[in-house]
């Protein structure tokens, strides 16, 4: 993943430095297609005389990035080779369900539906005045600037291109490709935007390579943007001016939207192809992050030896009787190779025959068990398979439930069910006890493990639940169905003090018991999915970045009252060698 690089320099210093290399690219001979400029090439980046800065802006409706990236049409593959480019793209990072009057305004605005409000395909909600578009703002700040809009779609003109100096709604995508070739011709726009839809109409249902008619759209499309290349290369006024060019999806394709903490990048219509061209630009490619291998980060506590341990006031906590259901989860990372036997969550005093009570403890060879005993009889317990001492974290979920008058316990590790099955623990009968829930020890010097995100739920979660969601972490009203059957969660990452706090405020904290080892951790689990920011979703191009990375090539400072949502990269620049 490359990571994002904000400007700390003004683009009037960028420009400078394009303008100095200008003077020195006599010596350049790069054959690619338009991604060198000629020997006597004079773009003026600095606004003088006739170099003012332009953008060529090319909205693509329905191209997902994905599509561009596998089928390497030439064109478009040919920009990337100057550009700053994604196939990762996000045209919008937010969990709503996207619409093409949404991802259109977006692009435009800079700014997404949280403040535009536009959400379905119309534009009744849009404020033009609330949320300029770069039509707007580029005639309030520049004078003497024509602005141009082509499309084949009406709304686009009434709506997002009120301020443009010329719009034209056109019947299909080659018309709206000769109109663009025919400005470039004999026109002097600034800002000059074509839109295309062919892509967005082909994909239908299927917006994948195997869908021959999207295949074909997209490959009309590729030479559309080859020809109207080859006009802006031919304008008899290019080499005294300074391009950018825009090429960007609106929309992907498929279904839209997720739940809060899904990965937006597995959203089809989300997924975009942006390109960000100037003959002096390097290639600087955005690849979206590995999300099956992002890390686990937070700060537990770390028990460790005979009388560490955190434990609760409250007696009644965790007692579940004779014929209560309830679930228990919790993450563990157990650091210690050897181990003799240590428990290390318990509702009982002591691991011995006859001391009513459960508890969860480590078997010798690295494998964990739930041991459960009553007055009078002998231990019971299962054990599962699963070798958790690896330093690596891991789900634990154990629930009580009943079927009939018959009562069971089920031990998960990582969501996989213990190889011996159910355990019927209906002979034990009631198991409340007045010894405190603890975490960590209860008088075994092997203990060496951190334990996070402590819940408990007063029913027995379906265990098609309990196997798909054991990597979830941590638990919300968003990703958790039953978040409201818990009696208690302890996230257990407060990093001081001496308590460990309920989230839910159904229960009392733990108190902490001799000293605990505060620890910051960052763990790479295959066992363990922390739910995903949204900020993770920004470390590639958006659609609301264009507008500021219109405004900042044209010369235009983007004040904070603007509210713009978006982001500048700073391009890398090809300047000559020695």
């Amino acid at each position: 993943m490359k990571r994002n690089k904000k400007s700390t320099i003004g683009i009037r210093i960028l420009g400078f430095i394009v303008f100095m290399g200008t003077l020195f690219m006599n010596g350049a001979c790069n054959k690619d297609f338009i991604n060198s400029l000629p020997e006597s090439s004079k773009n003026d980046t600095l606004g003088v005389g006739d170099g003012s800065k332009r953008v060529l802006y090319l909205i693509l409706d329905g191209v997902k990035g994905s599509v561009i990236q596998e089928l390497a049409p030439k064109n478009l593959t040919q920009i990337t080779l100057r550009s700053i480019y994604t196939y990762d793209g996000v045209a919008d990072y937010n969990y709503n369900p996207y619409t093409q009057a949404a991802a259109w305004t977006n692009m435009l605005t800079g700014v997404d539906y949280t403040k535009h409000h536009v959400t379905a395909n119309n534009f009744e909600k849009f404020n033009h005045v609330a949320t300029p578009t770069i039509f707007t703002r580029i005639k309030d700040e520049l004078k003497n600037v024509r602005t141009v809009s082509f499309t084949s779609n009406a709304a686009i003109n009434a709506n997002l291109a009120k301020d443009a100096t010329e719009t034209k709604t056109l019947a299909n995508d080659a018309d709206v490709k000769k109109a663009l070739i025919q400005e470039l011709a004999t026109g002097n726009a600034s800002l000059l935007v074509g839109q295309f839809d062919g892509a967005a109409l082909a994909g239908g249902s299927d917006f994948s390579e195997s869908n021959p008619a999207y295949v074909a759209s997209i490959q009309t499309l590729d030479n559309y943007v080859g020809e109207i290349l080859e006009a802006l290369k031919a304008r008899k006024t290019y080499e005294g001016e300074n391009w950018m060019v825009v090429i960007a999806s609106s929309l992907g394709g498929g279904l839209s939207g997720g739940e809060s903490g899904s990965n937006i990048y597995a959203d089809g219509s989300r997924n975009a192809f942006y390109a960000f061209y100037n003959p002096k630009f390097t290639a600087d490619k955005y690849d979206k992050p590995q999300m099956d291998a992002l890390p686990y980060v937070g700060t537990t506590q770390r028990y460790q030896g005979a009388n560490s341990r955190a434990e609760q006031r409250n007696a009644d906590l965790a007692n579940f009787g004779a014929d209560q259901d309830a679930t228990i989860r919790f993450n563990i990372r157990w650091d210690q190779g050897s181990t003799i036997y240590p428990a290390f969550v318990s509702k009982r005093a002591s691991f011995s025959g006859g001391v009513v009570g459960w508890l969860f403890f480590m078997e010798s060879g690295g494998t964990v068990g739930i041991n459960l005993s009553q007055v009078g009889q002998g231990n019971t317990q299962r054990v599962h398979t699963r070798n958790i001492a690896d330093g690596i974290w891991h789900n634990i979920t154990a629930k009580f439930w009943k079927n009939g008058t018959t009562r069971y316990l089920t031990l998960f590790i990582d969501g996989i069910p213990a190889p011996g099955g159910d355990l019927n623990i209906t002979n034990l009968g009631n198991l409340n006890t007045s010894s405190p829930l603890r975490l960590g020890s209860i008088g075994d010097g092997n203990v060496n493990c951190l334990i996070s995100d402590f819940a408990i739920y007063n029913l027995a979660l379906p265990n098609d639940v309990i196997i798909a969601k054991s990597k979830m972490t941590p638990l919300t009203e968003e990703n958790d169905v039953y978040y409201n059957n818990l009696t208690g969660y302890w996230k257990c990452n407060e990093g001081e003090g001496d308590v460990l706090n309920d989230l839910t405020g159904k229960s009392t904290p733990f108190h902490i018991q001799n000293k605990i080892n505060w620890v910051n951790f960052s763990d790479f689990s295959p066992n363990i999915t922390p739910t995903i920011s949204q900020s993770i979703f920004k470390v590639v191009p958006n659609g609301v970045d264009i507008p500021v990375m219109i405004y900042n090539w044209m010369n235009i400072s983007v004040p904070k009252n603007w509210g713009l949502m978006g982001k500048f990269y700073n391009p890398s620049f090809n300047l000559p060698r020695d």
